[in-house]
């Protein structure tokens, strides 16, 4: 209680020094959406621009009056544009703020004589150059398909609004227009031509400028999205892949990710002593980290602190999807996030793997089958296999994707063969097909590298002709080719939610627990939840929990989509729909290859 009477004390002791600056940003942004969608709405609908609460909010930044409706509409849509940036206080959209609402200030003086509204323009104005430091964010990565997403869904937007404007006055129309006549009329305006409907009075002119402020404004962001500078895309530089390769070298025995970090289309932040390092990828505003920092653990907090740092100045949502329980206690230790429990890891211990005993019963019946119907198995490493293997299989496993984008993130290298991986391991399953295109070859699964005595899952693929079982087949066959490679580990797939799928199907799990499960079974019509847990339970694993490190409960639905849209479970660009699917992009050659002679043998693996 006293602590609740503290609190409000401070608060009232703060009215007449504003707003704490750590909010302002969040304040600024709210008024702008609620401002901009009044506006929009004065804009469009008369009746609305005489109503109590326009009245009201004409005091408001961006209000321009009822007369002005084609202004109000365009000032509407911009504040909508600046609200998103102005709360994740980018730089950019502070500018345009400051530059919109003396215009805001200068139209409701002119316009209106509205005392009041200047009043409270000039005094947001004075807020946001009093803040000005809090609006420090850099921009995102970007590319040119901004300009063409922006086109679509302004073009969208300003055809939708621009049908409502031109319905919002059935009084005065001349004469019966159909829907056809309305939408003629709205792509027509759009461009600022005169369309098929005439009205009575001012009307005309009315529709006429909301319409080709729609138009101006879809075409003049459209024009800024397309030229202004392009900042690169993640990308691994040679020297920050040389850089990862030696930390994994003395440290990769410790997370069986580790390897994932060498993904070509992440970036990465070093601490300052170089010897750890952080792996991400910015995808929709959320800085993604997968498993754990590489390198020495004493040297985490720092590249942690340059991680935050980073997320800091472009105010990115921080996140780590995956990271072990020693890498989520460092992670909430050091920056003060928060973690949950996302899944298991299954590990099975090569000394440990029988096919013999109950528990093993189906698997080795499965495997039994599939070797009497003629199909072998081979396993090598990487730099074992002829280029024209390696070609065949990096063909085979690209047609038998099954999907235009290749999955995977935080558990995908994304790449066969490389020269660089010459000690991730291949396992392929065989048996004679003369009408196949990939000769006898059937199924592939890869691994990578986990230290110098492990390997970790990253893909399997299989042809869809074959049997059933060739991913059965071709695990046991690598946990018993193990030995031979002195890999000591496997890691296989990674399980979400499986204490949640395990404990919910036991006697005496509760009705939540129960209902949870139940949900997520229901999930796993579109998403590999429950089979993968099954699948890895098949093999009698260790199970490793990974967790989830983020900022607080509200960010989960956004770092859940974003990790989707890394995964490739949802399209991180425009849609393709009728582009042929492309051959994969060559992988840029690699200048650093340690030579195959001078490495240790090792394995490694995870699971796609």
């Amino acid at each position: 209680m006293r602590e609740r009477i503290q609190r409000v004390a401070d608060g009232v002791r703060r009215i007449p020094f504003g707003p704490r600056p750590e909010s302002v940003p969040a304040f600024v942004g709210t008024a702008c959406t609620l401002v901009g969608l009044i506006d929009i709405a004065s804009g469009i609908v008369p009746r609305f621009r005489h109503s109590s609460a326009h009245a009201l909010v004409e005091v408001l930044p961006g209000a321009t009056g009822p007369f002005a409706a084609a202004l109000s509409l365009g000032v509407g849509v911009l504040l909508l544009l600046l609200a998103h940036g102005l709360k994740r206080h980018k730089r950019r959209a502070w500018r345009a703020a400051v530059i919109l609402l003396p215009v805001g200030a200068f139209v409701q003086y002119a316009y209106r004589e509205s005392v009041v509204g200047v009043a409270v323009s000039l005094l947001v104005l004075a807020l946001l150059l009093r803040h000005r430091a809090q609006f420090s964010a850099l921009p995102d990565p970007r590319s040119r398909w901004k300009a063409l997403a922006n086109f679509v869904v302004m073009s969208a937007g300003s055809i939708g609004l621009g049908l409502v404007v031109v319905s919002a006055h059935p009084d005065n129309e001349l004469g019966n227009p159909g829907i056809a006549d309305r939408l003629e009329h709205t792509l027509y305006g759009l461009f600022g031509f005169e369309g098929p409907i005439a009205y009575a009075g001012d009307d005309s002119w009315t529709v006429g400028y909301s319409l080709g402020a729609l138009g101006l404004l879809t075409a003049v962001t459209t024009i800024y999205f397309a030229f202004r500078p392009e900042h690169p895309t993640a990308r691994l530089t040679e020297e920050d892949e040389r850089k990862l390769r030696e930390l994994l070298d003395r440290h990769g025995a410790r997370d069986s990710l580790g390897h994932f970090a060498l993904r070509r289309d992440k970036s990465v932040v070093f601490s300052p002593s170089g010897k750890a390092a952080v792996c991400y990828r910015v995808v929709s505003g959320v800085m993604l980290a997968s498993g754990d920092p590489i390198g020495d653990v004493e040297a985490w907090p720092g590249a942690i602190e340059r991680f935050m740092d980073e997320a800091k100045a472009h105010s990115w949502t921080p996140a780590v999807m995956g990271c072990s329980e020693t890498g989520g206690q460092v992670w909430t230790r050091e920056t003060g996030l928060d973690a949950l429990e996302l899944g298991d890891e299954a590990v099975v211990d090569v000394a440990d793997f029988s096919l013999s005993g109950r528990a093993m019963r189906n698997v080795r019946q499965m495997v039994k089958r599939i070797e009497r119907n003629g199909y072998t198995t081979r396993v090598r490493r990487a730099r074992d296999l002829s280029e024209p293997e390696l070609a065949q299989v990096r063909k085979a496993a690209e047609e038998w994707r099954g999907t235009e984008t290749e999955r995977g993130f935080s558990m995908a290298l994304g790449r066969i063969g490389d020269p660089s991986d010459g000690d991730a391991v291949i396992a392929t399953a065989h048996k004679d097909d003369p009408d196949s295109p990939y000769g006898d070859l059937k199924a592939i699964i890869h691994f990578v590298p986990w230290g110098k005595d492990g390997m970790s899952l990253e893909l399997m693929r299989r042809d869809r002709s074959a049997d059933p079982g060739m991913n059965e087949l071709l695990i046991v066959a690598a946990l018993q080719a193990a030995p031979g490679l002195r890999v000591e580990r496997v890691s296989l797939n990674f399980a979400m939610f499986r204490s949640a799928l395990a404990r919910g199907e036991k006697i005496g799990a509760g009705p939540v627990l129960r209902a949870w499960r139940g949900l997520l079974v229901f999930l796993s019509r579109w998403f590999q939840i429950e089979s993968l847990y099954k699948f890895n339970a098949k093999f009698q694993p260790r199970w490793e929990p990974r967790f989830v490190v983020f900022r607080k409960s509200g960010d989960l639905p956004r770092i859940g989509f974003a990790a989707m849209q890394a995964e490739g479970f949802v399209p991180p660009g425009p849609p393709r729909p009728f582009a042929a699917r492309r051959p994969p992009r060559p992988e840029r050659p690699c200048t650093h290859v340690i030579p195959v002679t001078a490495r240790p043998a090792s394995g490694v693996g995870r699971a796609a």
